[in-house]
């Protein structure tokens, strides 16, 4: 199961400040194509996928699926954020729901990242209150590292695969004020 369960999908567009997080379109594919072509992109993901073999695959729109967003910077694409539970490329995140993120290089060291996940945590707090929220990457992944800081992750453990170590943390939602 790769759903968010009792989820209605997809929700309205989330605005921030400065971003919009929304179901892919057809005006994404080729910033999707780009994002997942990026040698700097997979240099922590076993490497950049074929630019060819990408624009041959991909359909019109990108995939749409419960949890992914594309994030959007003034009706461009700039990156991608999923929640998503039970993928099983990790034990760890086994039937959990796990943050993934992706963003351009341009798009880097602006705060897009943060503000955009923090967003999506927030939406998930109201869709899924209490459940709470995993996180892999790489340790050699200094700015993935920073941002789960950031999101406030707290670290559970680190382990090898992938051929790396591999940092996993625990997000909980904040217990509500009285």
């Amino acid at each position: 199961m790769t759903d968010l369960g009792p989820v209605a999908w997809p929700p309205a567009p989330i605005r921030t400040e400065r971003l919009v997080l929304r179901e892919p379109e057809a005006r994404d594919r080729a910033a999707a194509v780009e994002l997942l072509a990026s040698p700097e992109v997979g240099a922590y993901l076993g490497g950049a996928r074929p630019r060819d073999e990408l624009e041959r695959a991909m359909p019109g729109a990108p995939g749409r699926r419960p949890g992914l967003f594309v994030v959007d910077l003034d009706g461009a694409m700039i990156g991608q954020i999923t929640l998503t539970k039970g993928t099983g490329h990790l034990r760890q995140a086994a039937g959990r729901a796990e943050l993934g993120y992706l963003f351009l290089p341009r798009a880097w060291g602006h705060g897009y990242a943060a503000e955009a996940c923090g967003a999506a945590l927030d939406w998930f707090t109201g869709a899924l209150p209490g459940e709470r929220v995993v996180l892999a990457t790489q340790t050699a992944n200094v700015r993935s590292m920073r941002l789960a800081a950031k999101l406030g992750f707290l670290e559970v453990e680190r382990f090898e695969a992938y051929g790396a170590e591999q940092w996993f943390g625990e997000w909980s939602p904040a217990a509500p004020s009285d």
